[in-house]
């Protein structure tokens, strides 16, 4: 196990090049389940989420090629192999196995899944999914059972909007026979990415984007190409470190349509901020405005960035309100701020933030993926060292982070724990 420390109070410069989109590659990866040949997907972060689905792919029997962020899979010799534990408990996105399993087997065992752990995220909607579409689902012994003699097109409306809920449905309309409708869907970018790969397999979709997305269904699927869309997240995270400690960083490979939200938040606060075709400049930021923020499904503003964006929020001039309708744990990494001088406190689903003050470096542990890059992005901040433990948990999002930050001028390193140390975060 590793800590990451780093030294703060550097300003950063110069260009950094965003990865493929995580929250994509969680669900394009198990969506090659689908296919009869083999699938390409070009430009995959190199991150531990990916190596686990690679993993979970060739336990089912598939044959995968992974170098370089280009993945090759051949599903034809894949089998319905039961997944109730193992790799499938440290991922949160192993459930779209479920969807695309179903799809192509017409049943799955799939233990629940892992993950950040930030509060109730049931499953229920995609439960609801599954059935209409005409499979049985039963919990038995901590694993979901998924079995259908066929699947058939419905009409579902799902009751809360879900990303994981629309994604998985859609994995097992696009074999099933007749017409699925999908009402109140989920309208990010990723979903029209996995779309895009569904299309290019054969699929017939519509819709993908809205809130109503149609899809009629196939008998059979094809391998294809695919490049995966820019993350939204990571270049969120760059614009955000960009505006607390940059001076001029310009953030390469990205969409500035996927981010509108935090561009127009960020331009509240005074930040000079210039969008190009796949690029964004961060210009070096004077006195930051204290602003509110609350998260909303997309096109609103991420909660994926929330907690990054409160470390910045620690260096604006007033109070801010940051309220996360999405996640009601996301405030983790609250205590940790605290830890570091920050002046938060936590009411209900809000953070009122305080500032500004000077963070001073601290150990502190990311509890989450989000947490650990609001940790790193203070400990930038900070004077002194900063010590970050959980080092695991950025590892599932954030490819290449450190050499992406020393690019940048940054003076952080990665050290192995010591035994005393690895013993301590056991007993916290």
């Amino acid at each position: 196990m590793e800590k990451l420390k780093i030294a703060g109070g550097y300003p950063l410069k110069g260009t950094v090049r965003i990865s493929g989109a995580k929250n994509s590659a969680v669900a394009l990866i198990p969506a090659t389940i689908l296919a009869d040949s083999p699938v390409t997907i070009e430009g995959l972060p190199e991150i531990s989420d990916v190596e686990l689905l690679k993993g979970l792919l060739e336990e089912l029997g598939g044959a995968v090629q992974f170098s370089n962020g280009e993945m090759t899979v051949d599903p034809s010799s894949m089998i319905s192999m039961p997944l109730p534990n193992g790799k499938v408990k440290k991922l949160r996105a192993s459930y779209y196995l479920m969807g695309a399993m179903l799809g192509r087997f017409k049943k799955a065992v799939i233990g629940l899944p892992g993950g950040c752990h930030l509060g109730p995220r049931p499953i229920d909607q995609h439960i609801k999914g599954f059935e209409a579409l005409g499979a049985k689902v039963t919990n038995e012994q901590g694993a979901i059972y998924l079995r259908a003699d066929e699947l058939v097109g419905a009409r579902i409306y799902l009751d809360v909007v879900s990303v994981g809920a629309t994604i998985n449905i859609m994995l097992a309309a696009v074999r099933a026979k007749g017409k699925t409708i999908i009402e109140n869907a989920a309208k990010e970018p990723e979903i029209i990415d996995v779309a895009t790969l569904l299309t290019n397999m054969g699929a017939k979709i519509k819709g993908a984007g809205t809130d109503v997305i149609r899809i009629e269904g196939v008998d059979e699927l094809h391998g294809c190409k695919h490049t995966i869309i820019p993350d939204r997240i990571e270049a969120g995270t760059f614009l955000i470190l960009g505006a607390a400690i940059g001076e001029g960083i310009l953030i390469d490979n990205v969409i500035p349509q996927h981010m509108e939200s935090l561009i127009a938040k960020l331009r509240e606060m005074g930040v000079p901020i210039e969008a190009q075709d796949d690029q964004i400049f961060v210009g070096k930021s004077a006195a930051l405005k204290a602003v509110d923020i609350k998260t909303l499904v997309y096109p609103g503003f991420p909660t994926d960035l929330q907690q990054p964006f409160t470390s910045l929020l620690t260096k604006s001039d007033g109070t801010s309100v940051v309220t996360d309708t999405i996640y009601s744990a996301r405030f983790k990494h609250i205590d940790e701020l605290r830890r570091m001088n920050a002046n938060i406190k936590v009411e209900g689903r809000s953070a009122i933030i305080s500032g500004p003050v000077q963070l001073q470096g601290a150990k502190v542990k990311a509890s989450d993926l989000r947490a650990g890059a609001a940790l790193v992005i203070a400990g930038l901040m900070a004077e002194g060292i900063t010590e970050v433990t959980g080092v695991e948990h950025i590892d599932r999002g954030y490819s290449h982070l450190v050499e992406k930050l020393e690019g940048l001028g940054a003076t952080i390193w990665r050290e192995a724990l010591t035994q005393e140390e690895m013993e301590q975060l056991k007993q916290a």
